[in-house]
């Protein structure tokens, strides 16, 4: 049985078929297996955080929810279209936000939101802009190279660019990687309201325990290529009896926890 994620509460009460759905999935590259038949479900406006070490498969995983990886075997379906053979169908209601991407660094802050903004078909380009300049507070740098600017404000300008299509669906690669505590909070505390205000589906990859404690309500932990365990942070935390989900984070990445699921991708989840 896939993990099933319970909904959480939406602005408008709604109910729609899940968001990500996850089959059987395996991907291999020259005869290592990176992913090991995983399978969970995700529900719209829930955050779900996908945990795990170097090399546990996570980024792999994430390819291939975009549809920039074919899997080996299994099946990704996002927004109810199957990745990568109809990723045109649900592309202009997802997007992707990683610090490590960068965007060009010679083109001012407004050229490059204004780019993207055309690349994904925004009708009301400068409208847009203007109400992501706002509300991420973008305007003192708005005129400067990108590569002039500071990791915080390249932060809110990489977030303002994966918000420009207002996603449905939002994919985050260490969101607040290198940033200051306060300007790091102030990310985490915006992406907060902004699930709550438009009912988005957040799929995060973290290395920041306390981040992922505060912002999702469930967790996908895995480990050479399979999920290992999975629940809420409250729940990880207790039945690992530990302290705080760094402590779990640890004991299952080194695989010394006493307590982990099956490890053949098939356990059912929460909500099932």
């Amino acid at each position: 049985m896939p993990l099933r994620f319970s909904k959480v509460s939406q602005p408008h009460g709604w109910f729609i078929r899940p968001v990500i759905e996850v089959s059987n999935l395996y991907k291999s590259f020259n005869g290592v297996q990176a992913v090991n038949g995983i399978s969970f479900v995700i529900k719209a406006g829930s955050t779900v955080a996908l945990l795990g070490g170097n090399g546990a498969g996570k980024t792999t995983t994430i390819s291939m929810l975009l549809g920039l990886l074919s899997p080996t075997k299994g099946e990704v379906k996002v927004l109810g279209a199957r990745m990568p053979d109809e990723r045109h169908k649900v592309l202009g209601c997802m997007n992707f936000s990683s610090p490590y991407v960068d965007l060009p660094k010679r083109l001012k802050v407004w050229e490059n939101l204004t780019i993207y903004a055309h690349l994904y078909g925004i009708r009301d380009v400068k409208g847009r802009i203007a109400e992501l300049v706002e509300d991420l507070e973008l305007g003192a740098f708005l005129k400067r190279p990108f590569g002039d600017l500071s990791a915080g404000q390249k932060t809110r300008v990489a977030l303002a660019k994966s918000l420009l299509n207002a996603p449905k669906l939002m994919l985050m690669d260490e969101p607040t990687a290198s940033l200051d505590p306060d300007t790091g909070d102030w990310v985490r505390g915006y992406l907060e309201r902004y699930r709550e205000r438009t009912g988005a589906t957040i799929l995060l990859a973290s290395h920041n325990m306390a981040e992922v404690e505060r912002l999702a309500d469930q967790v996908l932990m895995m480990r050479e290529g399979k999920i290992v365990d999975q629940g809420s942070p409250t729940d990880l935390i207790h039945r690992h009896g530990r302290d705080n989900l760094e402590q779990v984070f640890l004991d299952i990445a080194r695989g010394t926890s006493a307590d982990q699921g099956p490890q053949d991708g098939s356990q059912e989840g929460v909500g099932a």
